[in-house]
């Protein structure tokens, strides 16, 4: 992949990419509250930039997010644009007292903060919003979601407001790139670290719509330790998200 006027960017695998979180955390001791806090600021600033012509005012957000790491950085965002004056409602996927670790932290933060919230219902329609933020799933998805979580993904499928999704559209294989009917179309997708191969095969690009890639904070040797190389050390020199296509 290559960013406009800049040498090809090199893409990982999801296994890979568990490999760079695991670098990242243990021999480096980057925290995962961290790496989440850089996602939700980077996804929150593309969402006022890219689609709320430049202020959070005036607009609503539906975040809707899982119980993992990716689910975590969409209740940063939320956190984010609500801070920032958007009206923002929160829907998970499961009950509020099933998250933990630090999706559970991202959540009590917004729940002090009387974000609405409210667990997903298949028999109820999702509120209308002017975004939609898909946070359900990232790379992590291993085989074909489950029926309660393919349950959650067509609800964001058939809500009708234009998506942003985070890291992977919910649903996508990162690896393959191969979609199904069980998988987010987005209008933009921001991927993190570094893009996922399966972003760019062409099967996925009407599901991933305009790619961007934003910087979470991982140290550029974790990809030397697995002999990735390319256009990696001054990736991120000038903007902390850049635009792949």
């Amino acid at each position: 992949m290559t960013a406009s006027g800049s040498p090809p960017i090199p893409c990982i695998t999801a296994e890979q990419m568990r490999t760079v979180d695991r670098l990242a955390t243990e021999e480096y001791r980057v925290h995962l509250l961290q790496m989440m806090e850089n996602a939700g600021r980077h996804l929150a600033h593309l969402a006022r930039e890219r689609f709320l012509e430049g202020t959070a005012l005036g607009h609503s957000i539906l975040a809707v997010c899982g119980t993992g790491g990716n689910g975590g950085g969409g209740l940063a965002a939320a956190r984010r644009l609500h801070g920032w004056g958007a009206s923002v409602t929160v829907a998970t996927t499961a009950p509020p007292n099933e998250y933990s670790g630090i999706p559970a932290h991202q959540l009590a933060l917004l729940q002090r903060m009387e974000v609405p919230i409210a667990h997903m219902d298949p028999d109820d329609a999702l509120p209308d919003a002017d975004l939609l933020l898909d946070a359900i799933i990232g790379y992590g998805l291993d085989g074909e979601p489950d029926d309660e979580m393919a349950d959650r993904i067509h609800q964001v499928i058939w809500h009708g407001a234009p998506v942003l999704s985070l890291d992977v559209p919910s649903g996508l294989n990162a690896t393959t790139g191969v979609p199904s009917d069980t998988t987010v179309h987005a209008e933009a997708t921001l991927t993190l670290a570094l893009p996922k191969c399966g972003l760019d095969a062409p099967a996925a690009r009407s599901a991933v719509g305009d790619l961007y890639l934003g910087d979470i904070g991982i140290p550029p040797s974790v990809y030397a330790d697995l002999d990735v190389s390319g256009n990696i050390g001054g990736l991120f020199a000038q903007h902390d998200i850049i635009q792949l296509r």
